[in-house]
């Protein structure tokens, strides 16, 4: 058996099925890592979402800001972006059988000695409280989706505290595990910084770039297409832009080698 971690496929549905090809996937023996964000900006989510549901034990996924905000869109909590490319999951005879499956997606995920989320950890997070916050935004999604999602969008507070409480709370370590790319050694964020990582001497460093109590982990991630494939000791990056008309990405996470498949001439709209 073979564990494959894959980059953000946002609706690329044509390239993911080409990048299980290259790897030799086989569904009744290998298993498959998703970073999140498998829907929105490209054009095929549906099938992507179908394809993943159907792989049911042998596909891990964890939600990514697209997932969400698909969720948030058709819970009628949030109106749709004119960038989204969502409208066939949302009229799709299935819906309900796939928006309750992408709803019971974690937000991390931590085996054989490997933590995946979507897009990072702040500094003072240990393996074991990123998934007890992790649980937390779970256990609101599973019980009160709607109040998750109406207090869910914002940048605030942007420091985290043990001390946060509720909405805020909930919001921060959203906004940490599905949007961060940035952050001060003392758990600061900065969710305005989507480009290349900051110039040296910026107190904003990559999140991995800053010492960190899950150092000792390889923390497996996208949600980063600026800043391209990163692969070492401690992180996998792999969103490799594929909706922008880069790369998918596949990592296998026991040899560490990588596959990528180009980008079919898709390029989602800039916001």
């Amino acid at each position: 058996m073979s564990r494959y971690a894959i980059g953000d496929v946002q609706g690329c549905y044509e390239e993911l099925r080409a990048l299980l090809g290259r790897i030799g996937f086989s569904a009744d023996r290998d298993r498959l890592w998703f970073v999140g964000d498998l829907v929105n900006r490209g054009p095929k989510s549906l099938e992507v979402l179908r394809f993943v549901r159907a792989l049911d034990d042998n596909a891990v996924v964890v939600l990514g800001n697209h997932d969400l905000h698909l969720l948030a869109v058709a819970a009628g909590t949030r109106d749709a972006r004119h960038t989204d490319t969502l409208d066939a999951v949302l009229t799709a005879g299935d819906r309900e059988r796939l928006l309750e499956w992408l709803t019971t997606r974690p937000l991390a995920h931590f085996e054989a000695g490997d933590l995946m989320v979507h897009a990072g950890v702040v500094p003072q997070w240990t393996v074991a409280a990123t998934l007890a916050l992790a649980r937390e935004v779970e256990a609101a999604l599973r019980h009160d989706p709607r109040g998750l999602f109406d207090t869910m969008y914002g940048n605030e507070p942007d420091r985290w505290s043990p001390d946060l409480t509720g909405a805020d709370r909930l919001r921060f370590v959203i906004n940490v595990l599905t949007r961060m790319r940035v952050c001060t050694r003392d758990g600061r964020i900065n969710l305005e910084i989507k480009g290349k990582p900051p110039a040296d001497g910026s107190a904003w460093r990559p999140w991995f770039d800053v010492e960190r109590l899950t150092g000792g982990t390889r923390v497996i991630c996208g949600h980063w297409s600026a800043l391209g494939l990163l692969v070492r000791r401690d992180v996998a990056a792999l969103d490799t832009g594929c909706v922008w008309g880069g790369t998918l990405t596949a990592l296998d996470l026991d040899s560490g080698t990588t596959v990528s498949v180009p980008s079919r001439g898709y390029r989602a709209i800039e916001e």
